[in-house]
């Protein structure tokens, strides 16, 4: 495997730029403790650090493939603890798709459901609309 030159730190647009999202982006996750605070150039700019950079890719790709917060600080806490198994992020990982599986099943109810009612509607110049009408019927507020 050949050797790289560690990547230079980086300013927070950059990084933004970098990583394809904005600067808020960036900041929130430092809030909210996903990504630590940087170290700062002497003319106070943020200086985000090869280790911070890989953390970001790893919270915005985490993101993409819909970890919430709470698992994404669960993943990181994984990675960051020296002892951490693999079977202890397969577990997590696997909640996670056991959640997908149910936003699946339920999107499919919905599917149906709305495919049900839109074949009741002839979509002409009618007041009466079997869509709304059933939106109606099922809003028990």
């Amino acid at each position: 495997m050949a050797i790289t030159a560690p990547r230079a730190t980086l300013k927070r647009g950059e990084l933004a730029r970098r990583a394809g999202c904005n600067s808020e982006t960036i900041r929130y996750y430092e809030k909210i403790g996903l990504l630590g605070i940087p170290e700062r150039s002497e003319g106070g700019h943020r200086l985000y650090a090869p280790d911070d950079q890989a953390r970001l890719g790893f919270i915005l790709r985490g993101r993409e493939l819909g970890f919430s917060i709470e698992e994404l600080r669960g993943l990181l806490g994984l990675a960051d603890a020296r002892d951490t198994t693999c079977g202890e992020v397969l577990a997590l990982t696997r909640r996670h798709i056991d959640g997908i599986r149910a936003k699946i099943a339920d999107l499919k109810r919905l599917e149906v459901t709305l495919v049900a009612v839109s074949a009741e509607c002839e979509g002409g110049n009618v007041p009466d609309c079997p869509i709304l009408d059933a939106l109606f019927q099922t809003a028990d507020v």
